[in-house]
């Protein structure tokens, strides 16, 4: 099952130019989601990270991390997420191992190791291609409004 930006944009809180998910390639039950970003060296951050060697800030490869684990929150949780609560990074382990650059298609999996109403526990994968570009064990709070 794929997912359009405009499905996405009905379940994240976050509008453009901060969205970081171009579109949902898989979806695994309530285990698993699969998304992508096309990073196209357009991105306002890139004038300034860095000026003449343009990289992804890994700040914002957490961000698209944190917004696929939004979605994986949507599929388990349905009933709570259509109520648009507020979401809110508790705690982030990452690990980074390649810079991603103008021209990568980032894909980015959530996995599900823990959802409940109020929170959830999501290990996170960012690759380009078949190259590992960094982990993350992400905390999420969840706050009905």
């Amino acid at each position: 099952m794929k997912w359009d930006l405009e499905k996405i944009k009905s379940v994240l809180p976050q509008r453009e130019p901060f969205i970081f998910i171009d579109e949902v390639i898989d979806i695994e039950g309530t285990e698993k989601v699969v998304a992508t970003k096309y990073v196209k060296g357009t991105e306002g951050f890139f004038e300034g990270h860095f000026p003449g060697k343009p990289i992804m800030p890994g700040v914002l490869i957490i961000e698209a991390m944190a917004q696929a684990s939004i979605i994986l929150y949507y599929l388990c949780k349905p009933e709570i997420a259509k109520t648009k609560p507020d979401y809110y990074l508790g705690k982030v382990k990452a690990e980074f191992f390649a810079p991603v650059l103008p021209g990568d298609r980032l894909i980015l999996e959530a996995i599900n190791v823990k959802i409940i109403s109020e929170a959830g526990v999501v290990d996170t994968l960012a690759r380009v291609g078949d190259k590992i570009v960094a982990k993350a064990n992400l905390v999420i709070s969840i706050q009905r409004r």
